[in-house]
């Protein structure tokens, strides 16, 4: 697979920016000029809104406008999310084989979160019924109430159109996890379950981890999760 860093460690992607990359590397890959790619980046603050959000989802008050954080509707699955500075954002351009398995697709890109969980030493898991990847809660954590519940490191929405894959994962590196407070949005549509990061999970404060830095990783997960999948 090729791979496309976008300036990571070095500057914010606008999110118009990153999805018009997207769509080039999509088209390009769908008509035979180019291989699956990785992209990889770190956005700039936006709340995007997938396909089966309801309204009462979307992001609440006054967060729009020139000076605030944007709210862009999105083509993918899935409902709001947010992406931004701390979290690495990964969006694998890939030709799926046939017969294409969107389900099996999902778990892939879940495993390799996974993987890169268990080479940090951070327990995570799966949750039936919820898309992402999962730090489990513990009811003795002997951290505090946050850490008893399970609680969400790295949020998933894909398409499949003319068997080439979008959009991808974002994965909680050193977020500021203000951002998913629900006085602003229901994140993923789930009110019941908190968010997390890396950085949480092994005692760093906000800010104290590069997203950057774990790219590599996580790049080299997907290409080996992928490869059983891929047509190219």
């Amino acid at each position: 697979m090729d791979r496309l860093d976008i300036d990571l460690g070095e500057r914010l992607v606008p999110y118009g920016e990153g999805a018009r990359l997207q769509d080039a590397v999509h088209a390009a890959v769908v008509s035979g000029r180019r291989r699956s790619t990785i992209i990889a980046l770190e956005h700039e603050p936006v709340y995007t809104v997938g396909r089966r959000t309801h309204s009462w989802e979307r992001p609440k008050g006054d967060i729009a406008g020139p000076d605030r954080v944007p709210v862009v509707d999105v083509d993918r699955g899935g409902k709001v999310t947010w992406h931004g500075p701390g979290q690495l954002t990964v969006y694998p351009i890939v030709r799926l084989a046939e017969p294409i398995d969107v389900i099996k697709y999902v778990r892939a890109l879940e495993a390799a979160v996974m993987d890169v969980c268990a080479e940090l030493g951070i327990p995570s898991t799966r949750i039936e019924g919820r898309s992402g990847v999962w730090a489990p809660g513990r009811p003795d954590d002997p951290r505090g109430p946050f850490f008893r519940a399970e609680r969400k490191i790295c949020a998933l929405g894909v398409r499949v159109a003319r068997g080439v894959t979008k959009h991808g994962i974002g994965l909680n590196v050193s977020p500021d996890l203000d951002a998913f407070a629900l006085d602003r949005i229901i994140p993923c549509g789930i009110d019941d379950a908190g968010v997390t990061s890396i950085a949480a999970e092994v005692g760093r404060p906000p800010g104290a981890l590069a997203a950057g830095a774990l790219a590599d990783g996580v790049v080299a997960a997907l290409e080996d999760r992928l490869a059983p999948l891929r047509a190219d």
